[in-house]
Parts: structure tokens; C-alpha cells; sequence
């Protein structure tokens, strides 16, 4: 019996230390991942929705990040979203500086541009205003530009032609040659008595 004692102490030894071995290779369980919740908040990667039940089909799980609209930045990771890019409210000059030159003449130099376009193109620009100033500022074949901010021509955050009060300025094509240019004056009214028109 007292042969015996040595040779079970030895495979006590060996069976604890395998165990021990064993224990170090097996991740700890709360190291695992654990299951998300049937009724978590949506926002998370793990995330499980219940899709609604449609009539004669049962509720769906459907996971999130088929849905990446419906993912939040979390607030506690530290990063700010990004700000939306800033809309420059002129696309030439500025809505806070008119021409250093007299209204009618600003109006006379957009007449210049159009008249020049006429004798490049042999006609002139047609269209809404956003359509002439696009054809003004380079939409054209040979991609020339007739205008520019030292003429004291301005065009807004649309697109188009304002005068010196920063209005949009009508066109009225009285020809394939001849454009009326209307300009709402002062008091920002078209078909006023203030209005300045020139051709």
C-alpha cells in the first residue's frame, strides 16, 4: 500500500497540472461576447430588431447593420460629427457688397455681356436666368466667360444675375439679337416705377 501512495501523488500532480494548463488555454466567459437583448436600443453593431409581422408571417429578426441609416455615432466615443459643408450664398461677388459703380451701370454691363455673347454665338443666350448666366459664365461651346466680378456683376446662390439691390434681373428676349434687361430698382418689386431696364 505504501508503494502505491507515491504513484497515485504523481498522477495527482500530473492531473492538476494539466488542469492548470487547460484553465489558461479556455477564455474566461466574461471575456465572451455576450447575446444582444431581443429589445435593445437600436444604435449598437449588435443590435437585433424585430421586424413587424406582415399578415400571415411571423415577426423576423433583422439585424442592424442592415440598417446603417438607423446607427449613431455614440457621444461618449469623443469625435464630433463632421459640420455640414458652408453654401457660399454668391457664386460670384458677395450678398453683402454691391458693385462699387452706379446701379444703372451694372445693369448696362450685363447688356455688354450679352451682346458680346450675340456676336460670338450669333444670337443670344435663351432661357430663364439661371440658364443666360450659365451661358454667360462659361456654359457655352468655347467655354468663354462674358462676366465677372470687376464689371461688378454679381450671380446668386441660384445661379442667376442680381442687380445692384442683390434681385434677380428679369430677361425679356425681344429678338435673336435684342434682350431687355429688367432690373427691380430699389424697392425690390418688379413692374414698379423704379424699375431700370436697359437693352
Amino acid at each position: 500500500m505504501r508503494k502505491a501512495i507515491p504513484a497515485i501523488v504523481l498522477v495527482c500532480m500530473l492531473a492538476g497540472i494539466g488542469l492548470y494548463f487547460l484553465v489558461l488555454r479556455t477564455p474566461a466567459l466574461s471575456s465572451r461576447p455576450k447575446p444582444a437583448p431581443e429589445d435593445a436600443v437600436p444604435g449598437t453593431a449588435n443590435t437585433t430588431l424585430i421586424k413587424p409581422a406582415v399578415a400571415g408571417q411571423d415577426a423576423l429578426p433583422v439585424s442592424s447593420a442592415a440598417h446603417p441609416a438607423t446607427e449613431n455615432p455614440s457621444p461618449s466615443s469623443g469625435t464630433s460629427a463632421s459640420p455640414p459643408p458652408v453654401v457660399k450664398p454668391y457664386q460670384l461677388g458677395s450678398a453683402d457688397t454691391p458693385p462699387a459703380m452706379e446701379p444703372a451701370i451694372v445693369l448696362d454691363k450685363m447688356s455688354i455681356a450679352v451682346r458680346q455673347y450675340g456676336s460670338m454665338f450669333g444670337g443670344n443666350p435663351v432661357g430663364t436666368n439661371e440658364e443666360i448666366t450659365r451661358a454667360l459664365n462659361g456654359g457655352n461651346p468655347k467655354e468663354v466667360k462674358f462676366i465677372s466680378e470687376e464689371a461688378g456683376l454679381r450671380i446668386n446662390g441660384n445661379g442667376e444675375l442680381v442687380d445692384w439691390w442683390g434681385t434677380p434681373v428679369f430677361f425679356h428676349q425681344l429678338s435673336g439679337t435684342e434682350m431687355e434687361i429688367r432690373s427691380a430698382g430699389p424697392d425690390k418689386k418688379m413692374w414698379t416705377s423704379d424699375d431700370l431696364v436697359v437693352k
